[in-house]
């Protein structure tokens, strides 16, 4: 079978899903593999890299989908690339399935079979091909670097014969993959750091990577659902948490928010009460920005300033580090179709709990959200989103 990689459309994409070695592993498993030309050049992966591990090179996206039959991608297809993918053929990619029902009719009314790798379950088989936790992790990250490089202040303490630099404090607000990055980036560069998280179970990770935690008396359900990701509280119990939480974001200089909830916009943690309360100079970085933001006044993809707080909205972190990016999905993706495989052939098992959490599209229907999948309450399932931090 062909595997078509294309260039990715979407405007400040720099990423490639499959990089040239990965390539190399998809024809020694049975697969032929066609790329379009300049795929990888914004992560810095030239087309005479593929050629010499294997791939034949398509001049365009019309040519390359009139080849493949498996598209390999990271971002959902375009309107118009969608139009371009043969009938019956399979697409592997970021989704984005609760907020995409055109994009889904659209790929189903061309019976083209669709896997969201959005939907990859937290399970201990599926870790290798988790694509939002590599890219959460580069997330928080950059959102450290974005903060210092916004913050009019030093990171670490510094004792000068002009007198002593006390260290900036910084305030992680959720502490899942992106935040525990976070945590770790802004400690390395010398930061006292504090974070919160409505999960109390992750407070022994905080604290292993020389951060306190925040304990706040707000009653609560269960914070944790059965797929290992937040669940959305009701609006009493965030105002709350937001009472609480004021006094730890007023003494930030830094501070991150990465709180978001599988089928839910992005909960709103810090009002503008709470950012009139911090020293002007002070950064916020919300990194649910493109689902809603933390944060009351984020602008997406802006720096704005309130009241003498720069509001970083900031998305797609991990394009800014294509390289490193491209090769972690690489392993991802690659790990997915694989898991699919049998004796070189593409050949999904129906029984198998990744194949099944998944596939959003099977014979021309869209089986996003129905039974036996787990992800999301059938009440929501159109209008969910996926936890990326």
């Amino acid at each position: 079978m062909m595997i078509g990689i294309p260039r990715e459309k979407l405007a400040g994409e720099n990423r490639v899903a499959i990089i040239p070695s990965g390539v190399t592993q998809l024809i020694e498993s049975g697969y032929e593999v066609v790329v379009e030309s300049d795929a990888g050049l914004a992560a810095h992966f030239t087309d005479e890299e593929y050629r010499h591990c294997g791939a034949i090179i398509a001049d365009d996206a019309e040519a390359l989908y009139r080849q493949a039959e498996i598209i390999l991608k990271v971002r959902a297809p375009e309107p118009e690339e969608a139009a371009l993918i043969r009938p019956e053929s399979t697409l592997i990619c970021l989704l984005d399935p609760w907020f995409n029902r055109p994009l889904l009719e659209q790929l189903a009314d061309r019976s083209v079979q669709a896997f969201a790798l959005d939907l990859v379950p937290r399970t201990t088989r599926a870790q290798s091909m988790d694509v939002l936790s590599a890219m959460a992790g580069i997330t928080g990250y950059r959102a450290v670097l974005s903060g210092a490089m916004a913050l009019p202040r030093y990171f670490p303490m510094l004792m000068t014969a002009a007198g002593t630099i006390h260290p900036a404090r910084v305030l992680v607000i959720g502490a899942g993959v992106a935040g525990l990055m976070a945590i770790a980036t802004a400690r390395r560069l010398g930061a006292v750091v504090e974070a919160y998280d409505l999960r109390p179970e992750v407070k022994e990770q905080v604290n292993s990577l020389g951060a306190d935690f925040i304990e706040i008396e707000v009653p609560q359900p269960a914070a944790s659902g059965n797929d290992g990701y937040a669940k959305a509280q009701n609006a009493e119990f965030y105002a709350a948490q937001r009472q609480q939480l004021a006094d730890c974001v007023a003494r930030a200089d830094l501070v991150i928010t990465t709180a978001s909830v599988p089928g839910k916009a992005a909960p709103k943690l810090i009002d503008r009460d709470m950012i009139h309360r911090m020293k002007s100079g002070s950064v916020i970085v919300d990194l649910a920005a493109d689902k809603g933001g933390n944060v009351e006044g984020t602008v997406l993809n802006k720096k704005v300033d309130l009241d003498g707080v720069t509001l970083v909205g900031h998305a797609n972190h991990p394009s800014r580090v294509p390289v490193h990016a491209s090769q972690l999905l690489t392993r991802n993706i690659t790990g997915f179709l694989l898991n699919m495989t049998r004796e070189g052939h593409f050949d999904p098992d129906p029984e198998d709990d990744i194949v099944t959490a998944t596939r959003v599209i099977h014979e021309g229907r869209i089986t996003h959200g129905e039974e036996p999948r787990k992800t999301v309450a059938p009440e929501t399932a159109e209008t969910d989103v996926e936890e990326t931090a």
